[in-house]
């Protein structure tokens, strides 16, 4: 079956952020980079996505030069990458149209984050019929605040409280949210044969 690499917002934007700091995964580019070599060792398709918001004034918004692969990974050439303005990356994209001029069906997910992009794309590609393997330990996140801390609590700060959701939490509920559902959950060393 044609299969293809989705590797979603490895991009510098992440770099400038207060919270990258305690990320679930420092080493996702060379994770990342591991299943784009079985990838195209296999002959399936690479697709790199990234996260754009025009006008936004963040990291987010390509005027500001982050909105760009992180260093490290480097595409080949035909490989296409696409930006998004939504959290998923079929909305705003020609993403679906590209898989399916290429009659490919299956996906592996990968990417930053965990639990917002990676898991919103898992579950679309899943409405619309691929079959999805959810790459779980090329995935990152950072920890998620309590809708109710105050604003302007440094990170420090936020990591004390309690009720702040810690990277493996996170990981853990993306696991039991996507498995058996949306996808399966597989480790780069699954997917890489290593």
């Amino acid at each position: 079956m044609p299969s293809a690499l989705i590797a979603i917002d490895v991009q510098n934007s992440f770099l400038h952020l207060p919270d990258w700091q305690y990320t679930s995964r420092p080493d996702i580019v060379s994770q990342v980079n591991r299943l784009a070599a079985a990838a195209r060792d296999a002959g399936d398709e690479v697709v790199w996505v990234l996260g754009s918001r025009p006008g936004s004034g963040s990291v987010f918004d390509p005027a500001r030069g982050f909105v760009r692969l992180m260093d490290g990974v480097e595409p080949l050439p035909g490989e296409p990458v696409l930006t998004k303005t939504a959290h998923n990356a079929f909305t705003t994209t020609n993403l679906q149209q590209y898989l399916t001029q290429r009659g490919i069906r299956k996906l592996t997910i990968c990417g930053i984050r965990t639990e917002q992009c990676c898991e919103t794309t898992t579950r679309i590609a899943s409405d619309l019929g691929f079959e999805v393997d959810f790459a779980i330990d090329a995935t990152a996140t950072t920890p998620i605040p309590h809708r109710s801390a105050p604003d302007g609590l440094s990170f420090p700060d936020l990591m004390r409280d309690p009720r702040t959701l810690g990277v493996d939490q996170i990981t853990a509920r993306t696991e039991y949210a996507l498995s058996g559902r949306f996808a399966t959950i597989r480790t780069v060393d699954q997917l890489t044969g290593n």
